[in-house]
């Protein structure tokens, strides 16, 4: 079965590493060749060094300040000659980047079944996140097979009209990429984080990035922070900001000699991963942060108006509080001063899965290939 799989982006990397791992294990069934874009550049090059992944292809498409629709168009461009020189069986993308919407039309355009990692996570808001709500859409509109990390994705799915025997329930590969991952004996790299101790200081990690939070509201989330670090002398924040400029600027105009607070560039995932691992709390607007903390027991506070990932709201897990300052600063201060209330969210059950996706999703790729008309082949 030739499968092709197509992503461009840290996360993505992160979470089809597992899969491509898998299906490269089993070459008397699979044969892989892994395309990515580029979208990310630095971010993405560490996934494929930690991973040990070596792209066939690289469009390299990054380029600074670019839209969303050069992005789209340049990975419709790249691809179409690849795939069809190739002629994959099916091209596998995973969530919601423009890359992965991108690459399921030019697979499209040729024909080719789309695989859908990750599928049926939904805000039911077109634009918030934006662009990442339409582009699960688009890419479930297109997708042949759909693998679903939870109950409720699948759900979703059904809601929609796709049919049951295409809808495949998984779990979640972050979980596979994270438990492989995290050691009890890692030590960082990392000049500052080395010299932390988490014993005496309660560290929180605080990540922030999406568009829709984008000028006031992320100059909100960070007078909360500001408000937090001058209320609990034990409390430090650690800030990864993200490589695009506004982020910066905003960030680095927000924490000018604020006490510890300290700003870093984006950890190589095995250091981040480990990071929080040893975090006290995550205040966050990444959709990846509120599936990975949960499998350490780190409770999250969601600095967004909706989620696609529900799940963890409804187990405890995760919580969402928007940009408003008090509401942030109020909520943290609860997991700051009420050990039950820590606890209740630290403690509460996974809902992302057990570390056996890819697994799972290779077993399901085939068992369906007669869907794809490939011929059944005897290996002895």
């Amino acid at each position: 079965m030739k499968v092709m799989t197509v992503f461009g982006t840290r996360p993505e990397a992160i979470k089809m590493a597992p899969v491509v791992r898998v299906l490269q294990s089993e070459p008397a069934r699979f044969t892989v060749k892994v395309v990515v874009t580029g979208q990310h550049r630095e971010m993405l090059d560490q996934v494929l060094d930690f991973f040990a992944i070596r792209p066939d292809y690289d469009l390299d498409i990054m380029r600074h300040g670019q839209t969303l629709t050069e992005i789209t168009s340049r990975v419709l461009a790249g691809l179409e000659k690849i795939i069809a020189s190739e002629n994959p069986d099916i091209v596998l993308v995973h969530g919601d980047t423009t890359t992965t919407f991108a690459a399921s039309l030019a697979a499209f355009y040729q024909q080719v079944a789309v695989g859908h990692v990750e599928a049926g996570l939904r805000s039911h808001n077109s634009y918030n996140p934006f662009p990442e709500e339409m582009n699960r859409r688009l890419t479930g509109a297109l997708a042949t097979f759909h693998f679903a990390p939870t109950d409720t994705a699948a759900a979703h799915l059904a809601r929609e009209g796709v049919p049951n025997s295409r809808v495949f329930l998984t779990g979640n590969t972050v979980i596979d990429a994270l438990l492989g991952t995290v050691k009890n004996d890692y030590t960082f790299r990392d000049p500052l984080l080395r010299s932390l101790d988490f014993s005496k200081e309660r560290v929180i990690l605080l990540t922030t990035h999406r568009r829709e939070n984008w000028g006031a509201p992320m100059e909100r989330i960070f007078t909360a922070v500001r408000q937090l670090v001058a209320s609990f002398p034990d409390v430090r924040v650690v800030f990864p900001v993200h490589r695009n400029p506004r982020i910066r600027e905003v960030a680095a105009d927000a924490f000018d000699h604020v006490p510890r607070v300290n700003l870093i560039e984006p950890p190589a995932y095995e250091e981040f991963v480990n990071l929080m691992a040893r975090v006290y709390c995550l205040l966050t607007d990444s959709g990846g942060l509120q599936e990975e903390a949960p499998s350490l027991g780190k409770p999250v506070l969601v600095l967004r108006d909706t989620t696609e990932r529900l799940e963890g709201v409804r187990a405890g897990t995760a919580l969402l509080v928007g940009t408003d300052t008090e509401r942030i600063t109020e909520e943290a201060t609860k997991l700051l001063t009420d050990r039950e209330a820590y606890m209740n969210m630290a403690e509460a059950p996974n809902p992302y899965g057990d570390g056996k996706a890819a697994q799972r999703v290779a077993k399901i790729l085939w068992e369906q290939r007669t869907l794809l008309q490939i011929p059944t082949m005897s290996h002895g």
